[in-house]
């Protein structure tokens, strides 16, 4: 499979292949890379929850979380980002897994390894991921 099919695989959009081929080179890739060099101490999450505001072109955007992670939700300014009906119970999860990992040093989900490559998603259905999109993750084996 070409690095370009791997974006394509869910017939997505060439803006849409554009923006996942971006967060990925600025952000996925380097925390995938860092959470290698440090195996078994580092935990992996991913933040999917799509937000309605702006008439859902945001999608998960970078910044997003952080009304999230500190469940500052009703704070001002978070609405622009967020829409007007956030999902709490996404908020509190986010902040309580943060919070452990604050106490502890474990955020509730097993590190990050080479063998499972554990990745929390936070959505309203939170899972935890064994090597979310591997496809993607390999074309840029060996490029950065």
């Amino acid at each position: 499979m070409s690095g370009l099919d791997a974006y394509r695989a869910d017939g997505a959009s060439a803006g849409d292949v554009l923006a996942e081929v971006l967060t990925d080179w600025f952000y996925r890739i380097p925390a995938i890379r860092l959470a290698e060099a440090h195996q078994g101490d580092s935990y992996m999450y991913e933040f999917g929850w799509n937000s309605p505001a702006s008439g859902g072109r945001l999608g998960a955007c970078h910044g997003l979380e952080i009304g999230f992670v500190f469940d500052t939700l009703d704070e001002p300014g978070c609405e622009p980002l967020t829409g007007s009906s956030p999902p709490a119970e996404l908020a509190a999860a986010m902040h309580g897994a943060w919070v452990d990992f604050a106490r502890t040093g474990r955020p509730g989900w097993d590190a990050y390894d080479l063998g499972t490559r554990a990745t929390m998603t936070f959505d309203v259905d939170s899972r935890l991921v064994h090597d979310p999109r591997p496809e993607r993750r390999m074309v840029w084996d060996g490029v950065r």
